[in-house]
């Protein structure tokens, strides 16, 4: 396994909402506890869904 280039968006919140997404980051609580498991191409993939939560559920961040 080679190292991750994509660095973890963990904002050290850890605080989920009612639908099960970090309050922080944005990702599912499935996406958290899998993401040393993912490859590049998926966390890149995690991160593209979390910055769309972040924008809906806040449009300045």
């Amino acid at each position: 396994m080679s190292k991750s280039t994509v660095p973890s968006p963990c904002m050290s919140i850890c605080a989920l909402d009612e639908n099960d997404i970090c309050v922080g980051c944005y990702r599912s609580a499935k996406e958290i506890t899998e993401w040393m498991l993912m490859e590049d191409s998926e966390k890149r993939q995690v991160l593209e869904k979390a910055n769309e939560r972040a924008s809906k559920k806040n449009p300045f961040a």
